[in-house]
């Protein structure tokens, strides 16, 4: 009787403690959304490339996006310069279909809930994106294509969900993306 006591008390301090974490879907999905957006990046360089023109990353506080022509001021990307998602479509959850303008075609993906990222240097809110080139080199927002110099520094995109730092680096010049 005394050990069928114990195994209960063990497996309640067990459900107490370990399945909250189990069940707690932010870190699951903070790492998720990571690896999403290094895919995402990585994407955006190899389509610059294989098509011989720009293709700009939009970054805005709720999803990340590819398109062919620069965002203007409201964030919006014209249905002929999306990228099309390498699959088909994107993943088609509530957020992204919020934070892309109900697009399924679009490789556009919004955050999930209680994921947010930050920058470093920190992208205007206006213009918070930058654009890989026809040859596969980062730019800053600022910057004019055709310009023959980039004044894109090392970017850290840092994800959080879990109380966890996930990071993102863009290197300046080859546009390596990596964690």
């Amino acid at each position: 009787m005394t050990e069928l006591v114990m195994v209960i008390l063990i497996l309640g301090i067990i459900g107490a403690v370990i399945l909250p974490r189990v069940f707690d879907r932010s870190g699951y999905e903070a790492r998720s959304f990571t690896d999403q957006s290094m895919f995402m990046l990585r994407y955006a360089q190899k389509v610059a490339i294989a098509q011989n023109r720009p293709v700009y990353v939009r970054l805005n506080g709720s999803s990340v996006a590819l398109c062919f022509a620069a965002y203007p001021a409201d964030g919006s990307c014209a249905a002929a310069n999306q990228v099309a998602a390498p699959n088909i479509n994107n993943s088609g959850t509530a957020n992204t279909l919020a934070a892309c303008a109900g697009v399924t075609t679009w490789y556009c993906e919004g955050f999930a809930s209680g994921i947010s990222y930050t920058t470093a240097p920190a992208l205007p809110a206006a213009s918070s994106y930058f654009y890989y080139d026809a040859l596969g080199a980062p730019f800053a927002y600022s910057d004019v294509s055709p310009t023959p110099t980039s004044s894109f520094t090392l970017l850290l995109i840092r994800i959080t969900g879990d109380g966890i730092n996930h990071d993102i680096y863009v290197e300046p010049e080859s546009g390596y993306v990596h964690s």
